[in-house]
């Protein structure tokens, strides 16, 4: 199997989607994360992975930077080191109408639901390498996250935070991994 070159997210990448803007302004530009796209492709589905090196972005857990799916795609993702948190938020305009974060460990999966826009958090002090099944035409929409400065919560080293740019923001709820994902990716359709 050909061995691709990542796509780089860098720090300027992220710094509208921070928690900590001060921290922000003053912090050099270095490499965040990692996105091997299209590793592999099969019946119409993408294999990607990601790497998410352990760090601080000031207060704020290391996070991707967050996206929506164009259309009504699902995507389903697994760990294959470390942990993550995926947080998960569905809106309309500026209103939050559900929000929920899973954590999952090595061989957990997480399926991210269509509507749903989602980030992945790096909470530990280990490399997180997670995976992700897609549909080959799935495309991401950055700039409602970047809009609002964020998801409407941000891990930090106290714990979570609301993002004060949504005027509406339910109580964050938290849900259990999957332990195993389908054979037959044809639900993400």
């Amino acid at each position: 199997m050909e061995i691709k070159k990542p796509d780089i997210r860098y720090l300027n990448d992220m710094k509208n989607v921070l928690q900590d803007k001060e921290w922000a302004k003053k912090a050099p530009n270095y490499e965040l994360y990692y996105m091997y796209r299209g590793v592999k492709k099969e019946k119409g589905f993408r294999y990607n992975i990601t790497v998410i090196p352990p760090r601080m972005l000031g207060k704020e857990f290391v996070k991707t930077k967050g996206h929506d799916h164009i259309g009504k795609f699902k995507e389903i993702y697994t760990i294959l080191n470390g942990e993550a948190i995926y947080l998960f938020q569905k809106c309309k305009n500026k209103m939050v109408l559900d929000v929920y974060a899973i954590r999952a460990k090595k061989n957990e999966s997480v399926l991210i639901p269509a509507g749903y826009g989602h980030i992945t958090i790096n909470p530990s002090k280990k490399i997180l390498k997670e995976a992700d099944w897609a549909v080959e035409n799935c495309k991401n929409d950055y700039s409602f996250i970047e809009k609002m400065a964020g998801m409407c919560y941000y891990y930090t080293k106290s714990g979570w935070i609301k993002n004060e740019n949504y005027k509406s923001v339910p109580k964050l709820k938290f849900k259990k991994p999957l332990k195993k994902i389908p054979k037959d990716l044809s639900f993400l359709i």
